[in-house]
């Protein structure tokens, strides 16, 4: 009997092709996907209790909807730093070049 051949390569092959994460860059998506659980953790909160939230070594009482906004405002600080690791990984080579060499030609 023949074994099938597949015309699509193995999977260990597909995830060796693949850019690897630094360190920055997989902090900061765990980052982000952290504050998006806590985000979706305090909507399913009633908004009559009240929650603590750590600042620095301190815990402080706070409302559902302080704390929600609090969350939200450390999510889009992450995702604004991940999309500037990743924008700035990406520039165009002719870029690059210039600012390295100061050519413009």
């Amino acid at each position: 009997m023949a074994a099938a051949s597949s015309s699509s390569p193995p999977l260990s092959a597909s995830i060796s092709k693949l850019a690897p994460l630094d360190e920055q860059e997989l902090h900061l998506l765990k980052e982000v996907k952290g504050h998006e659980v806590g985000i979706s953790e305090l909507n399913s909160i009633s908004s009559s209790r009240a929650v603590y939230q750590k600042s620095g070594n301190i815990f402080f009482r706070k409302s559902v909807k302080s704390a929600i906004a609090v969350e939200q405002k450390q999510l889009d600080l992450a995702k604004a730093q991940l999309e500037k690791l990743n924008a700035a990984k990406f520039l165009p080579f002719d870029v690059t070049l210039q600012e390295q060499t100061g050519y413009d030609g």
